[in-house]
């Protein structure tokens, strides 16, 4: 049996913390900036955890059970 591999775009857009949750990124906060507010830009530079509701999928494709 092969080894199973990680997904490339997961493993660069999510983080592990110290306790096991995972960490990831605001969307939105890449291009089209001048339309947006400052502070719903400030807002999209804090990182935030999961859901428990998307867990099972992001663990899946980090390839951790």
């Amino acid at each position: 049996m092969p080894k199973v591999k990680t997904n490339s775009g997961a493993k660069k857009r999510f983080r592990f913390t110290g306790t096991g949750k995972v960490k990831r990124n605001h969307a939105y906060h890449s291009h089209i900036l001048t339309k947006k507010t400052k502070k719903q830009k400030r807002n999209l530079v804090h990182s935030a955890i999961v859901d428990t509701s998307n867990m099972k999928q992001v663990r899946d494709l980090l390839c951790l059970r």
